[in-house]
């Protein structure tokens, strides 16, 4: 039997990235007070977190720390869509160095690899978190859920303690892997249904 590498982070946020950006570039500003299903955010909030965390998991990325402790509003600045994709850019690179995804990370001190699935999550989640508040579809790539699966299921527990899940939801039969990965988050998919 042969060991198969999982792939590897920066592979998977390329992936992740290259969905991304066709819905935050056509995010129009009529639409950024628009409740979306992460409900401590409306879709302006959500997008400034989400840069935030696009941002300082890049710092992540080279084992250096970050900081969360403010979230600016990046969206007060002209050309914030096109900044957007260039710190996704950036993100990609970052995690994509030799040895990012080794090692231990953060003030947590948590596996290099479950620190990159979590801004994984975040551009995976929250864009579709994003999708459903402005009325769009979102599809991420399967290879991205599949990389997800067994990480969110192991950071689960810790993530709804420290109230960065919601409890799970139950789906019926035939609920599609990605609805569950949003379920295992909190969210229920067939709620936001467009």
């Amino acid at each position: 039997m042969t060991y198969e590498a999982p792939p590897r982070i920066g592979d998977l946020l390329r992936t992740a990235a290259a969905h991304a950006a066709p819905l935050i570039g056509a995010t129009t500003d009529d639409s950024l007070g628009a409740p979306t299903p992460c409900a401590e955010y409306d879709v302006r909030a959500l997008l400034n977190h989400l840069f935030s965390v696009v941002v300082n998991f890049q710092a992540l990325a080279a084992k250096e720390p970050a900081d969360f402790a403010e979230t600016p509003d990046r969206l007060a600045e002209a050309g914030w869509r096109e900044r957007f994709s260039v710190e996704t850019g950036k993100l990609v690179a970052a995690w994509s160095a030799p040895g990012a995804d080794e090692g231990i990370v953060g003030a947590m001190g948590l596996p290099a690899r479950t620190v990159g699935s979590m801004v994984l999550l975040d551009l995976t989640v929250h864009v579709w978190d994003l999708a459903r508040a402005t009325g769009r579809g979102f599809a991420p790539d399967p290879a991205v859920v599949a990389g997800l699966v067994e990480e969110v299921e192991g950071m689960a527990p810790m993530a709804r303690k420290m109230n960065v899940f919601g409890e799970g939801v139950d789906l019926p039969e035939g609920a599609t892997v990605f609805e569950r990965l949003l379920a295992a988050t909190g969210r229920d998919p067939r709620a936001w249904a467009v």
